[in-house]
């Protein structure tokens, strides 16, 4: 996914991406709000085997819901009324695991619309949701990352925000109008400097184009 937004990202867009056809669509991003992204200076902890282990518990749950739903070949061709419906199969961490994956992308989706229509309260909602969704179902997240979550979401001006990238630490990314921005990044350094004995590193971003010839 890295390397396909790097080759075909465009500005002030987000992209949307079909792991399996590599099809894409892009989403617009309108005028007026930047991207914060904030580390928490924690550093990933997944080449512990936390990452191995969410692929193999997602991996057994296509096998045992395939043994029920014969065209389930991956995550991705499971629906929610599915899991409701067969989820009881699985075992307990297994069903979140799933649980996690499948919801995810309905969001994905919704918040592609959500952009496209220039709702952006929705679109952070989405956010909201996803980063609880990371934090009690696939759980990836760890305190640092909901602390940075919670104290942006509490901010003026802030529409959403989420943990982005691996889990057990990194960043969280947060969808800001810009005349907020300052204001943000003063809060936000603050509240978990104090809270934490940390002090986070945060950058302003705005979408830009992929590689190009020079």
């Amino acid at each position: 996914m890295d390397q396909f937004i790097a080759c075909h990202g465009r500005r002030d867009h987000a992209l949307m991406l079909d792991c399996r056809s590599l099809e894409y669509r892009l989403a617009p991003l309108p005028a007026g709000v930047s991207l914060v992204i904030s580390n928490t200076m924690v550093k990933h902890s997944i080449a512990k085997g936390e990452y191995n282990q969410r692929r193999t518990e997602c991996e057994e749950g296509v096998r045992v819901l395939a043994q029920r739903l014969p065209d389930v070949k991956a995550l991705r061709d499971v629906t929610l009324d599915d899991l409701q419906a067969y989820g009881a199969d699985l075992p307990d961490e297994v069903r979140k695991r799933c649980r996690h994956v499948v919801s995810e992308n309905d969001r994905v989706q919704d918040a592609a619309l959500a952009l496209e229509d220039g709702r952006l309260d929705d679109f952070g909602s989405l956010m909201g949701q996803s980063h609880e969704s990371l934090r009690d179902d696939f759980e990836v997240s760890c305190k640092e990352l909901d602390l940075l979550v919670q104290f942006a979401q509490q901010i003026e001006g802030v529409y959403g925000s989420r943990m982005t990238g691996g889990g057990f630490g990194g960043c969280t990314i947060s969808l800001v109008q810009n005349e907020f921005v300052d204001r943000c990044r003063a809060i936000l350094t603050e509240k978990y400097e104090n809270a934490t004995g940390i002090r986070p590193e945060i950058y302003v971003c705005t979408a830009a184009d992929g590689v190009g010839r020079v």
